[in-house]
């Protein structure tokens, strides 16, 4: 009798279903806290990119302006222009809301003030801002960052503080 009870014995090999169901529970714990940080990262790189997107712009603007002493011309299509300088990124023309893979730059009417937005694909738009010199209106010299809902780049010429989020 002991014999037949250690041949069944063997033929019962395997998983219970507490431990089964003890495995999926540990598994769904690690995705429930795994899947918001993968999350929040996606969010935090899409944000960046943008941002980097708008730096290189600037700096292409900052190139542009240092050549001439304006920025005249900055994205009127005739060489050289921001395009030339900085052909990695995609722009609009000037007052096209930008979308997340395009920036809108514009040029104040004193030639001496730029602006750039883009949206981020995380749906926040950013902008920057750079006033050569102190222009009319009170905008002091320097440059700006700023998020907003209005995502072009004459929305980012009326910049004069630095309040946003990045």
């Amino acid at each position: 009798m002991l014999q037949r009870f250690w041949e069944r014995r063997k033929d019962e090999e395997g998983f219970t279903l507490i431990e089964l169901m003890v495995v999926v529970l540990i598994i769904g714990i690690l995705i429930a806290i795994a899947l918001p940080t993968f999350l929040g990262a996606r969010t935090r790189a899409q944000n960046r990119a943008a941002q980097s997107d708008l730096r290189n712009a600037l700096a292409a603007a900052k190139t542009f302006y240092t050549d001439g002493n304006t920025y005249t011309g900055l994205n009127d299509g005739t060489a050289p222009d921001i395009v030339d300088i900085e052909p990695s990124l995609t722009y609009l023309a000037a007052g096209t809301a930008s979308d997340t893979t395009n920036l809108d730059v514009s040029v104040a009417s004193d030639a001496d003030s730029f602006g750039a937005a883009r949206m981020s694909a995380s749906g926040t738009c950013y902008l920057i801002t750079d006033h050569a010199v102190t222009v009319a209106g009170g905008q002091t010299a320097g440059t700006y960052r700023n998020d907003d809902t209005t995502c072009t780049g004459n929305q980012a010429l009326t910049l004069n503080t630095s309040d946003g989020t990045w």
